[in-house]
């Protein structure tokens, strides 16, 4: 056998436990609890083949059978799920990944969570075209006139993101700071968008010459925990929804977000 075969050559498993592997996604992605022969179909094997596999999950209380004799998963499966839950850290996958999508996109990234006077930034990826932006570790995001603000304004309660858009808005340096008119209404029409699109950019804005692209990262029960905002000159990052950034951020977070078990309960 030639060395590069060897190379690529797939590990071998054990198939029994890759069977088991299948039965149980399969009882995890259903909407209810499964007749055998339902089930059975599912993983493509027959019933006769199925039944050791459920008598053994149902002794290790993996599966479980309800009074109708149909099928759902147990209470240690529960167990196991909430062990993963316990041992994710949202903030700490985010920055372990966000390195190689920093890479392929050849743009600064960084990370924000919310505190006391909005989107904190928390992390920055830089990229060796550095740009022109006050983008820094301990700083925050205006709340009307940037992506990541966009994006909290639309994941968050209204009651924890009004006061820091209403002093946004009062404030007069602010607004002859900016290069443009803050507007009320343009910032709910721009958190209304990233509440439909899942993603929010701007263009120019608030720094002429510079663009980005947020999206959130949400937790198990639904609730969005950072957002990652992709950030590089107007004329050198593609804003259209099919473009690359847009679609390897939204990829991006929506692996972080699955992986923290969003969407897992329906």
């Amino acid at each position: 056998m030639a060395r590069d075969e060897i190379k690529t050559t797939r590990p071998r498993g054990v198939q029994t436990i890759e069977t088991g592997g299948r039965i149980l996604s399969a009882l995890s992605r259903a909407k209810s609890p499964m007749q055998l022969r339902d089930l059975a179909e599912e993983v493509n094997i027959s019933g006769a083949q199925l039944h050791p596999y459920l008598v053994s999950f149902r002794e290790m209380q993996m599966v479980e059978q309800t009074e109708r004799g149909q099928y759902q998963l147990g209470p240690f499966a529960l167990h196991i799920g909430l062990s993963r839950l316990r041992n994710q850290n949202p903030y700490r996958d985010t920055i372990a990944r966000v390195g190689a999508l920093s890479d392929e996109l050849g743009l600064m990234i960084s990370i924000s969570v919310w505190g006391m006077h909005g989107p904190t930034i928390t992390y920055v990826q830089e990229f060796d075209g550095r740009i022109h932006a006050n983008v820094q570790v301990g700083g925050n995001y205006n709340m009307t006139v940037t992506a990541t603000g966009a994006v909290f304004g639309a994941f968050l309660p209204r009651s924890i993101t009004q006061d820091v858009v209403d002093r946004e808005l009062s404030d007069t340096e602010f607004q002859r700071r900016t290069y443009f008119k803050v507007d009320a209404d343009a910032y709910a029409a721009a958190a209304a968008k990233a509440k439909i699109d899942g993603y929010a950019v701007t263009r120019d804005m608030p720094i002429p010459g510079v663009s980005a692209i947020a999206a959130p990262v949400f937790d198990h029960t639904g609730t969005i925990q950072l957002a990652v905002t992709v950030i590089g000159p107007t004329g050198f990052i593609d804003l259209a929804p099919d473009g690359i950034p847009v679609q390897r951020l939204m990829a991006f977070t929506g692996d972080l977000s699955r992986d923290l078990g969003h969407g897992a309960i329906a």
